[in-house]
């Protein structure tokens, strides 16, 4: 029988067994998220424990998928574990409201810089007008690079919204104008953004989010160490995130 004629039935939640199965079958893409996150984050972080939080998240789109929906198991997966992981590092205040404030302020001191300047500012510079060590400055380019935008700076700020959001992006709803509008845009201008890139963080972008390397395999290509790989994805996210602020794409003071 199709699960169109049970649409009620989810063939993972209803048989033990086989739910216990597509579980361990998709255990590698938590733990391949989960080391993608880890490789932007302090040391203090232990990859584990995005780990146990991701393999939450994905028991939680097994139990919670429906087959009537147009979308993969494996998409829906990916979106559960990812947000799981997410939760787990906001409540860590890793990616709290107040860590965002410090990204916002950091970008907002780079533009200031630029234009007072009429080049591109150096870490050194950004940490003496915003009275922060490097390391700082060097940390909190990090915490940017975790997600490139987060939903309040898209305009979402109401459950509502962020409801409506994520239900397009879970179900790729062609019926939401709005979001599908407001989203296409922000890919083009973020493809844009990429092409205008340094060549050596472009090349660095391509091969993490394109080719979907890790840190270390993207250095092993490149010819260089995992470390300094990881700072280049920074400053191309600040970058990225600079340029999507000046125009007017991302909300925040």
């Amino acid at each position: 029988m199709s699960y169109s004629a049970m649409p009620q039935k989810n063939p993972y939640r209803d048989d033990l067994d086989e739910r216990n199965r597509i579980v361990t079958e998709y255990l590698p893409l938590v733990h391949r998220i989960a080391h993608r996150f880890s490789a932007h984050l302090p040391a203090s972080v232990e990859p584990e424990d995005l780990i146990h939080a991701g393999v939450i998240g994905l028991i939680q789109a097994v139990e919670r998928y429906d087959p009537e929906r147009d979308v993969k198991l494996m998409t829906f997966a990916t979106f559960r574990i990812r947000g799981a992981i997410l939760s787990e590092l906001r409540s860590r205040d890793i990616l709290s409201r107040s860590s965002r404030k410090k990204v916002r302020e950091l970008e907002q001191a780079y533009i200031r810089l630029e234009r007072r300047l009429g080049r591109e500012a150096k870490d050194a510079e950004v940490a003496q007008e915003l009275g922060m060590s490097l390391a700082q400055v060097r940390q909190t380019k990090k915490i940017a690079s975790i997600s490139f935008v987060s939903l309040d700076e898209i305009g979402c700020s109401s459950k509502k919204d962020r409801r409506k959001l994520m239900t397009y992006l879970a179900n790729n709803d062609r019926n939401d104008a709005l979001n599908m509008t407001k989203l296409k845009e922000l890919k083009s201008f973020v493809a844009k953004a990429v092409e205008s890139l340094p060549e050596k963080q472009k090349l660095v972008m391509s091969l993490y989010y394109q080719d979907e390397l890790t840190m270390k395999e993207v250095g092993d290509v490149m010819g260089l160490t995992e470390s300094r790989i990881s700072q280049i994805h920074s400053e191309a996210v600040i970058n990225i995130r600079k340029k999507l602020r000046k125009s007017g794409l991302l909300d925040g003071d």
